[in-house]
């Protein structure tokens, strides 16, 4: 009888990876490119059974999803190549440090502002992004990471859903928010959601130019709406449109309406 990836004692040469909710297909040859790192370690000095997986049998790591994408680059062709305005160095660098990646950490700590490697670059590091909930630096703090975002509009989207029984008076289910998407330009998205913005539709993208594909790691409208009034936006206009069904034929049936809403913000 075949034994399964989990009974085998080696690695199949496709290898499937869930790197924090991100998943990766690569081959075990690339994983194992750098000697003496995590991955060469958990690949060739353990058996498929010793690693964590997740519930379609893929490796599990906890770790960061989308920089993981930069450390397979580097194992493919121990080359160091970050998209213009790359934001994420700092984090990249704590990425590598943990993966044993000690010739990418240093390459990380000498890259120049544009993301090329340059071996003595002596350039400052560029300021990470922070919350300008957390954040104790100053609006004009915000504007020197953000350059050219003292003034715009964002606009807050959601899709929401809720029941109405046939006492109109209860209902089931009330603004349930599946995701908030962000439209703006990508310096305004940035400055006011900073870590908390998930890029992963659309991303390295520079700070001038715009984009509607991004939207928050919450479902908190609240929480969107704190982080815009702190960083000095004002709504300006909304609107809503909704569309009922029925559960079945039966009119007897509750209803559901589910919603698309928006909300635009300017400062």
């Amino acid at each position: 009888m075949a034994q399964t990836d989990s009974q085998s004692s080696t690695f199949p040469e496709i290898v499937e990876l869930n790197v924090g909710g991100q998943v990766y297909v690569t081959r075990l040859e690339t994983l194992t490119a750098a000697p003496n790192s995590l991955l060469w370690t958990k690949f060739t000095q353990s058996s498929p059974g010793d690693l964590p997986k997740d519930g379609k049998g893929r490796f599990f790591f906890d770790r960061d999803g989308f920089l993981f994408r930069y450390i397979l680059d580097y194992l493919r062709d121990s080359e160091l190549f970050l998209p213009e305005y790359f934001k994420e160095r700092r984090r990249l660098q704590k990425e590598a440090d943990f993966f044993r990646l000690p010739e990418l950490s240093r390459r990380l700590s000498t890259v120049s502002k544009d993301g090329s490697y340059t071996e003595d670059s002596g350039e400052p590091e560029d300021a990470e992004l922070t919350s300008p909930v957390t954040s104790s630096s100053s609006c004009s703090d915000r504007t020197l990471r953000s350059p050219g975002a003292n003034a715009g509009y964002i606009t807050i989207g959601y899709r929401g859903s809720y029941t109405i029984g046939r006492d109109i008076q209860a209902d089931a289910k009330f603004r349930r928010v599946a995701r908030i998407t962000v439209c703006s330009k990508i310096s305004l998205a940035k400055e006011v959601f900073g870590e908390t913005l998930n890029e992963s539709r659309d991303p390295d993208r520079p700070p001038d130019k715009y984009t509607a594909r991004y939207y928050l790691k919450y479902n908190f409208l609240e929480q969107a709406f704190d982080r815009l009034a702190e960083a000095g936006f004002h709504m300006v206009a909304c609107n809503s449109t909704g569309t009922c069904s029925y559960g079945s034929n039966d009119p007897g049936e509750d209803k559901l309406w589910t919603s698309y809403t928006e909300y635009v913000f300017s400062r």
